[in-house]
């Protein structure tokens, strides 16, 4: 198995060497270059040709954003993680670097040193499994896939991370050793066939189009929706794994490319045709109906897979209120999130799509929503659009 080499660049020391503390004490990765700057990741880049690049926003030389500018010009591929303090403080920047072609985004914990880092560490490993793993099996290696890497980070416990950290910083990161055979498992993702359901109604008309997604969301839902048809009559619902205070910026990043209006749902107000509805961090989105009118409502019950908002809890909600009269579609992302309820929806007789393994930065969610009956038909994302917008006017 080929390792997954991370280029990290940013401007503080001590975060470099926390970052690459974590990347190089988890099996599967490593550090090959470091940078205090844009320029300096880019000569890095020539020297070492990582799979995958984690970006600090604030430095000086060249900033985060106008390392994104020249990655762009010189037609890089190579996958950007954008990690900084900056995104706590202006969403904006971060959906500008999310224009500019970044992957995704993490936001750095409150300090250098924080009781979050556990946390941080979790999502970077997962981000960079996600994305790395896939550029990495485009250039033709073998890496280890993200799931493997959800289970060996279990085996990194809070207390082994902090006892490195209160070690000689320049001591050598112990990885947690794990079978061969045990590696190669994780690495052999079993195809099992999909269980069968049964509608107990037929499809009707699509009164509602109720979308799930996780990592590899932000610029999916951009292809997918810069692409949709701008007759398209019914309104959107989108569940986007996000942190608070980020979906506003990121609705406004979709609605100056996309033909319909995409906003950031709001409490109480009335569902309207051809408007994309992205559901608010920390909040889940569900549907009201009063006098035969369907409205948003959010909620701030728990957590539903890990996840406030949560796939599930929309399409359960669709489910509940539209039946066999909605368009239900599960998109990449890690996890199961969106998997059962969407397989509801189909039995509630509704239409069903989940993309497909080849085009899914992680074919997590849209393979548990196909193993469990949920998905009537698997879609590129190339496709995506294509496919939405023609069941949408056959179905109107």
């Amino acid at each position: 198995m080929d390792d997954i080499s991370v280029l990290i660049c940013d401007d503080s020391a001590l975060m470099r060497n926390l970052i690459s503390r974590i990347i190089d004490g988890t099996e599967g990765m490593k550090v090959v270059a470091k940078a205090s700057n844009g320029q300096q990741a880019l000569e890095k880049i020539e020297e070492t040709n990582p799979d995958i690049i984690v970006l600090d926003i604030e430095m000086p030389v060249m900033n985060g954003i106008e390392f994104l500018r020249a990655r762009k010009e010189k037609r890089i591929k190579i996958p950007v993680v954008v990690l900084s303090s900056v995104a706590t403080k202006g969403a904006a920047v971060t959906m500008e670097a999310l224009e500019l072609g970044a992957a995704d985004f993490i936001t750095k914990p409150a300090g250098s040193v924080s009781a979050d880092i556990s946390e941080v560490a979790d999502q970077l490993i997962d981000m960079l499994a996600s994305y790395g793993s896939q550029y990495a099996r485009r250039q033709g290696k073998i890496p280890y896939i993200p799931e493997f890497f959800q289970k060996q980070r279990k085996l990194l416990k809070a207390e082994s991370f902090v006892a490195n950290k209160k070690a000689d910083e320049n001591a050598p990161v112990q990885k947690p050793k794990l079978d061969p055979a045990q590696i190669l498992s994780f690495n052999t993702v079993e195809k099992k066939e999909p269980v069968v359901v049964t509608p107990i109604r037929e499809g009707g008309n699509i009164e509602v189009i109720a979308i799930g997604i996780s990592t590899g969301g932000p610029n999916a839902l951009r292809d997918v929706f810069k692409m949709i048809d701008p007759r398209l009559k019914q309104p959107i619902l989108v569940v986007q794994h996000m942190p608070k205070g980020f979906t506003k910026a990121f609705a406004e990043s979709l609605d100056k490319i996309c033909p319909l209006s995409v906003k950031e749902a709001e409490e109480g107000e009335k569902i309207m045709p051809s408007t994309i509805y992205i559901a608010p961090g920390d909040n889940h989105i569900t549907v009201t109906e009063n006098a035969g009118e369907r409205f948003i409502h959010l909620t701030h019950d728990a957590q539903r897979n890990g996840h406030r908002p949560s796939a599930d809890v929309m399409f359960e909600s669709v489910a509940k209120v539209y039946k066999n009269h909605a368009l239900g579609v599960i998109m990449t992302g890690m996890g199961r999130d969106g998997a059962a309820e969407l397989a509801e929806l189909r039995k509630q007789g509704s239409w069903t799509l989940g993309q497909d393994e080849e085009s899914s930065i992680v074919y997590g969610m849209p393979r548990v929503g196909w193993e469990m009956g949920g998905v009537q038909k698997q879609v590129s994302l190339m496709k995506m659009a294509d496919e939405i917008s023609a069941l949408a006017r056959e179905h109107a």
